[in-house]
């Protein structure tokens, strides 16, 4: 969704939720100007909203980008409300109000997208973690994304309790 999302606080003793806000900053940087990081994962400010998203995701190297897009709009298409921030130099993608389901990081050779509560889901994404409800799927180069996989583990993942970040 186009609009910027920010932290609504809530009582001291429970952590911020991820919420909407009603407007949309421009991209903050050009794709030539994002530093990238070990393994060629873009140093992107922490903050809400698509345009950093869009931004970490131009300054991806190589062919990481294309997939990139690819990932980003079926995210959209499976949930269309979805709320996005980059934190840790990661895009995150959630709900309003319920926390994030699925992050993404660049690695050398490959990227890795994070379902946070993949042992929920049917089937299981394949790459297992040392955090018991978190499960992985890396995808390579050459590798033939199941798109249609892909978009019913974020529709899934989309209806479990999200990730308070």
């Amino acid at each position: 969704m186009a609009g910027k999302t920010t932290i609504k606080p809530t009582t001291p003793s429970e952590k911020p939720t991820v919420r909407k806000a009603k407007t949309d900053s421009a991209a903050p940087v050009a794709s030539g100007e994002v530093p990238l990081l070990s393994g060629g994962n873009p140093q992107i400010a922490k903050g809400y909203g698509d345009a950093l998203v869009q931004a970490y995701i131009a300054a991806m190297p190589g062919w990481k980008s294309d997939v990139g897009r690819r990932l980003d709009t079926l995210i959209e298409r499976a949930v269309p409300d979805v709320c996005k921030a980059v934190k840790w130099n990661s895009p995150l993608y959630g709900l309003e109000g319920e926390g994030f389901f699925l992050g993404i990081h660049v690695f050398t050779k490959y990227i890795k997208v994070a379902f946070f509560r993949g042992a929920s889901l049917d089937p299981v994404p394949p790459g297992q973690s040392k955090q018991k409800d978190v499960r992985y799927l890396d995808i390579r180069e050459n590798d033939d994304l199941d798109e249609e996989q892909f978009a019913d583990w974020v529709g899934q993942a989309s209806q479990l309790s999200g990730e308070r970040m």
